[in-house]
């Protein structure tokens, strides 16, 4: 079968691919083939003309990023990443989908040495990478001085049917073509073939037009094996600075297979061992050995070895010659690329003054996020189109946009309010692109991200969140409006359940505070959360300041749970269990029983996680066993909170839909007020 590559050491080498990849497939009985035989050759060309990398040094910062997207594909990285010299040996090849192998079913961050981002759920590492050339675009425009680049690289992704077909991706192209992200390449393994069928059953659109309309600059190459094409096009889309790239190859899913080729069946499933002999006989490969390396190959993929070491060595010339004549700003890339804070950065972390009429969290949390962004320049962010509404709006710190298309800020001021230094990215209303971009930023490195929308949206981004934790990610995610009690727009805004969904993932950590105090000491938490994402649970109506001098500090919330009032002298007949807005509506209870002779603690609870990471001897203790009357109130979903009260405890929860109607008055009828949990906790004690 003639191919038509510019020499056989290229063929070569991209045979090598491919069989790496059929071989491991083979022998593991599981995986895709398919993806990996078409896209090897423009896989290759980008690999070894284009990437720039350090296999001894997978973390060196400046190196271009790879995002395969299409992560199914897996072992056509996991080839890559052995060919060209990372830590990953032939023997881990071999064990491809076995427990403990460095080689995944698909790619894990943090689990192979090379592997930027988590993928396979479609469509997510598009935008991941859309979210790493966000930050790198935002790094050089912070950091970089005329004749001083120090941040400047690339992101490459490579993407397949699937991945475009996917609404995530699709608010991510949107947005990267607003911004106009010059330094993002993506291409497209445009191979017509998915799981099920051809594409043509259900992809049928104009997929070089949509991504022109996005605005970005597309270019397609009609032969998946011509390198010189694929190589233009790529030298093509990084000269483009003004825009995203698409690339569109045409390739041939199982390329070479006698009778898989371009069919479904190369897709999900191993060739099988007489379609791997034939497909080896077919482009002249050995049948035996297994993992069969030729040894020019392997030498001409191990250069990049040395390419790595001399390009590393090189930006360490240049970040040196930056030291000398940016010492200050030198000091702060550095700390930002190390993923440091500031050394008292937590100073500037306001404390609120006891008020009954109180401030929503959502504002008092907006007010804390604003002062602390004053001393983590790192820290930067947005909304899905709810600045207003979610108070994430970071004052006075330019907004994150292409400075040729908006060269007026919002208030229609000439200015620098708007640039690629600005720290409020507007993601528009797009909550699973948000994300999806978030995590990418995280994955980047150098900058901590948020993202807010209301609590019932988080749904719109929950695999996004769930991947974020499954990366141990540094994202923190501000959910407002976070229970019926936001009132007349009704049940379709009303979260109900999501509270429970999002104490389910494994990993994450949620925290819902109960007044500005414990508001400030919610981003002191999630600031200092480095490994994990975290979300930030906040209300839209008013809640009272507690007077923190009759009350326990807010600092118990970095340890989840704590003991925010008790009975005095004696041991309690009962305890209350409460977390954001519930919180007062205790501590009112707590004084009504007071007056019948009961004594109750209230302890508030705002991180189920962070609490049961406390030593067993602290949970007792804010927590005794031997108290069995306990009574949980939290406006959402009843569902885990027995693990808390146990058995003989009770809840008061939301067990169906809200409604329509002023906040107070819907909470009043589900049982949100200070009579109904003083007879609850009064049937408690008769029944105790």
């Amino acid at each position: 079968m003639k191919e038509p590559f510019p020499s056989a050491l290229d063929g070569l080498c991209i045979n090598t691919i491919r069989f790496l990849a059929v071989d491991a497939i083979q022998k593991a009985n599981s995986g895709h083939p398919g993806m990996p035989m078409g896209a090897a050759p423009m896989a290759y060309v980008l690999w070894s003309h284009f990437l720039r990398h350090n296999p001894a040094n997978p973390g060196w910062f400046d190196r271009d990023r790879f995002v395969l997207s299409a992560g199914h594909g897996s072992m056509l990285l996991y080839a890559l990443l052995h060919l060209t010299g990372y830590d990953l040996p032939l023997a881990e090849i071999e064990r491809f989908r076995q427990w403990g192998s460095k080689t995944p079913g698909h790619p894990e961050r943090g689990i192979t040495p090379g592997v930027e981002t988590t993928t396979g759920p479609l469509g997510q590492g598009f935008g991941n990478a859309v979210g790493m050339a966000i930050a790198e675009t935002w790094l050089a425009a912070r950091y970089n001085r005329p004749g001083n680049k120090v941040i400047d690289h690339f992101t490459y992704c490579l993407a397949g049917d699937g991945d475009l077909m996917e609404g995530v991706a699709a608010e991510a192209a949107s947005l990267a073509g607003h911004l106009a992200l010059g330094k993002l390449i993506c291409l497209y393994d445009d191979n017509r073939i998915t799981l099920a069928a051809a594409t043509d059953l259900a992809f049928t659109e104009d997929r070089a037009g949509r991504f022109t309309a996005y605005g970005w600059h597309v270019q397609t190459v009609d032969d998946g094996n011509d390198l010189v094409a694929i190589h233009a096009a790529l030298d093509t889309a990084r000269a483009e600075t003004t825009r995203p790239s698409l690339i569109l190859v045409r390739t041939h899913i199982g390329y070479g297979s006698p009778h898989k080729q371009d069919t479904f069946d190369a897709h999900g499933s191993p060739l099988g061992t007489e379609e791997v002999r034939l497909t080896k006989e077919r482009l002249g490969w050995p049948a035996e050995p297994l993992f069969y390396l030729p040894e020019e190959a392997l030498s001409h993929f191990r250069q990049a070895v040395e390419q790595g070491r001399m390009a590393e060595a090189t930006w360490n010339e240049r970040l040196s010659s930056y030291d000398r004549e940016f010492p200050e700003l030198a000091a702060e890339l550095r700390r930002v690329m190390s993923g440091e804070l500031p050394v008292g950065w937590d100073g500037a972390i306001p404390r609120f003054s006891p008020d009954p009429k109180g401030i929503a969290t959502r504002v008092a949390a907006g007010k804390v996020l604003n002062a602390i962004a004053r001393q983590v320049p790192q820290l930067i962010g947005g909304s899905a189109d709810l600045d207003p509404s979610t108070h994430t709006a970071l004052d006075g710190m330019g907004d994150f946009q292409n400075p040729a298309l908006h060269p007026v800020d919002r208030q229609g001021a000439v200015g620098d309010a708007w640039g690629y230094g600005g720290r409020n990215i507007h993601f528009g209303v797009r909550e699973h692109g948000m994300g999806a971009i978030m995590n990418g930023i995280a994955a980047h490195g150098g900058a901590i991200p948020f993202g807010a929308t209301f609590l019932t949206f988080s749904d719109y981004l929950r695999p996004s969140l769930r991947l974020a934790a499954l990366m141990g990610l540094h994202v923190i995610h501000i959910f407002t409006h976070d229970s019926i009690a936001l009132g007349e727009d009704g049940p379709t805004h009303q979260p109900v359940e999501q509270l429970a969904a999002l104490r389910a993932i494994p990993n994450l950590v949620v925290i819902r505070p109960g007044d500005a105090n414990e508001s400030a000491v919610a981003w002191q938490a999630a600031l200092k959360m480095s490994n994990r994402p975290v979300v930030l649970v906040l209300s839209r109506q008013n809640l009272p300041i507690l007077d923190r001098q009759s009350f326990a500090p807010a600092e118990g919330l970095l340890r989840g749970g704590y003991i925010l009032a008790d009975a005095a002298g004696e041991p309690p007949d009962l305890i209350l269990i409460a977390t954001g807005s519930e919180l007062s509506l205790a501590v009112a209870a707590r004084e009504q029983l007071a007056a019948k002779n009961i004594r109750a603690r209230v302890v508030s609870l705002p991180s189920w996680e962070l609490f049961d990471e406390q030593p067993r001897e602290y949970r007792d203790a804010v927590l005794p066993p031997r108290i069995a009357r306990r009574l949980a109130i939290e406006a959402g979903s009843p569902q885990g909170w027995h693990r808390y009260v146990g058995m003989e405890g009770d809840v008061i929860g939301v067990e169906r839909f809200g409604t329509s109607a002023p906040g107070e008055v819907v909470l009043r009828e589900y049982g949100f007020i200070v009579e109904i949990v003083c007879e609850r906790a009064l049937r408690l004690m008769e029944d105790g």
